[in-house]
C-alpha cells in the first residue's frame, strides 16, 4: 500500500498516450538475461501470535531452478513467499540470497535491497498508470529513456508492446497477468517469486499462460518459485516441488519422485484420484476384495489402507479378475468415469478406462495393474 501511495506522487517512464500503439521491432528481442542467485531457508518458522504457520523449514533451491511450492489452503505457502521477499520476517530460522544472509536473528534486509522479483495473484498494477508505466516501475534506477525501452522490451517479449499506452482496466484478465509478468521481469530479478500467478483465469487460457510464463522463465534464466494448490500446475512448471502441510514440508523432489513414491497417504491423494480400501496385514500380504498385496513395512496385524489409483484399474469380462458390477459411467470428455460395485466394500470403486464401458448394470470382471497399489498406515484411510 505504501508503494500504491508513492506511485501517485511519481510518474515513472514515458507512458505515451492512452491507446496508442508504438510500432514494433523487426526482430523480437529475447527477454534480459537474470544473474540467477541461489535462495536458502534454513530452518525457518513463522508464528501469528500462537499460531505457527511455519515450521522448521528447509529449503535450499540452487540458481536457475523452477521451485513449485504445493498444498492446500493455509498450509504456508505464501507465508514463506512473502518471507522471502521481506514482506514478513521469520519468527525463527534464516533466509540466505546468494549466501548472504537477508533474514534471520542478526539482520533483516529490506525488500527493495533483495534483487527479487514479485508476481502477485491479483497482479497489483497501479490503475492510474500506463501498462509501460506500470512495467517501468521497478525500474527507478535507471533513466527515464532506459527504464522505458526495458519495459519495452519485457513487453515485447510477452507480446504486449502494442498496448504499452493503455490502461490496465481496459485488458483481459490474461493480458493484465502478462503485464504482471513483464513488470517482474524487467529489472532482471535474480530471484522471481509468483504467488498463485494463474488462479484467476479460466482453465483453457491458465494453460496457455503457464507454457508462456514457463518458456519466459527459461528464458531469463531466474530462480523462481511458484506457489500455488494445483498438483498438476506444479508437475508442469516445477523442476522440483516442495509439498507443504499445516506449515511443515512433507516432501521434496521431482514430479516423478511425488508421483511415483508419496511419503503418505496426504502426498498420495495430492496426485491421484485414489480408491481407498481398508485392510489388515496377515503374512506380510494386505487383503482386500480385489485382492492380495505385498505390504512391505507394515506389522502383521496392523491396520492399513490400499490405494489404489483410478487408472490403475482395467475393465475385465465376466468371470475374470474380481467381479463387480458397473453402477454408473459419465462422460469427462477425453475419458470415461466408470463407478462398480465390489462385494465386501461398503464404498463404490471408480476407474477410467482408456476406452468405452458397457452401459449400467452390466456384470464385468475388474483387474488392478501390477505393482500399483500404494499401501500406508492405516490411520490415514477413509472410514468406509
Amino acid at each position: 500500500m505504501l508503494e500504491f501511495l508513492k506511485a501517485l506522487r511519481r510518474d515513472p517512464g514515458d507512458g505515451g498516450q492512452a491507446g496508442s500503439t508504438p510500432a514494433r521491432p523487426d526482430v523480437t528481442p529475447k527477454a534480459g538475461v537474470s544473474f540467477a542467485k541461489p535462495l536458502i531457508f534454513d530452518r525457518v518458522g513463522r508464528k501469528f501470535g500462537r499460531t505457527s504457520a511455519l515450521n522448521d523449514v528447509s529449503l535450499d533451491i540452487p540458481p536457475g531452478e523452477i521451485l513449485c511450492l504445493l498444498g492446500p489452503s493455509g498450509c504456508g505457502k505464501s507465508t514463506l513467499l512473502r518471507i522471502a521477499a521481506g514482506v514478513e520476517r521469520p519468527t525463527s530460522g534464516r533466509v540466505l540470497l546468494d549466501g548472504e544472509e537477508v533474514a534471520g536473528p542478526s539482520r533483516f534486509v529490506l525488500p527493495e535491497k533483495r534483487g527479487i522479483g514479485l508476481m502477485f495473484q491479483d497482479y497489483s498494477l497501479f490503475p492510474h498508470l500506463t501498462v509501460v508505466q506500470n512495467v517501468a516501475y521497478g525500474l527507478r534506477d535507471l533513466g527515464r529513456a532506459e527504464a522505458r525501452r526495458e519495459a519495452m522490451m519485457a513487453l515485447d517479449r510477452v507480446g504486449l508492446d502494442a498496448y504499452a499506452g493503455r490502461y490496465p482496466h481496459v485488458l483481459s484478465g490474461g493480458e493484465q497477468q502478462r503485464v504482471a509478468l513483464a513488470r517482474a521481469i524487467a529489472p532482471r530479478p535474480g530471484v522471481l517469486l509468483m504467488d498463485e500467478p494463474f488462479s484467476n483465469l479460466d482453465s483453457r487460457l491458465r494453460d496457455r499462460m503457464r507454457d508462456d510464463t514457463l518458456a519466459i522463465l527459461r528464458e531469463t534464466g531466474a530462480t523462481a518459485i511458484v506457489v500455488t494448490h494445483d498438483s498438476e500446475e506444479a508437475m508442469r512448471m516445477g523442476d522440483r516441488i516442495a509439498l507443504l502441510r499445516d506449515g511443515r514440508l512433507m516432501q521434496l523432489g521431482s514430479a516423478e519422485e511425488l508421483y511415483v513414491a508419496p511419503n503418505d497417504i496426504f502426498a498420495a491423494r495430492f496426485f491421484s484420484d485414489l480408491n481407498e480400501i481398508p485392510a489388515r496385514v496377515t503374512a506380510g500380504r494386505a487383503e482386500t476384495p480385489l485382492g492380495s498385496f505385498e505390504a512391505d513395512g507394515h506389522a502383521d496385524g496392523s491396520a492399513v489402507v490400499v490405494c489404489i489409483r483410478q487408472r490403475d484399474l482395467k475393465l475385465l469380462p465376466a468371470g475374470e479378475g474380481t467381479s463387480a458390477r458397473i453402477v454408473d459411467r459419465r462422460f469427462l470428455g477425453d475419458v470415461l468415469l466408470v463407478e462398480l460395485a465390489v462385494a465386501g466394500l461398503d464404498r463404490p470403486i471408480f476407474l477410467r478406462p482408456p476406452g468405452d464401458a458397457p452401459p449400467p448394470g452390466t456384470e464385468t470382471g475388474l483387474g488392478v495393474a501390477a505393482n500399483a497399489p500404494l499401501i500406508f498406515a492405516g490411520q490415514g484411510a477413509s472410514a468406509q
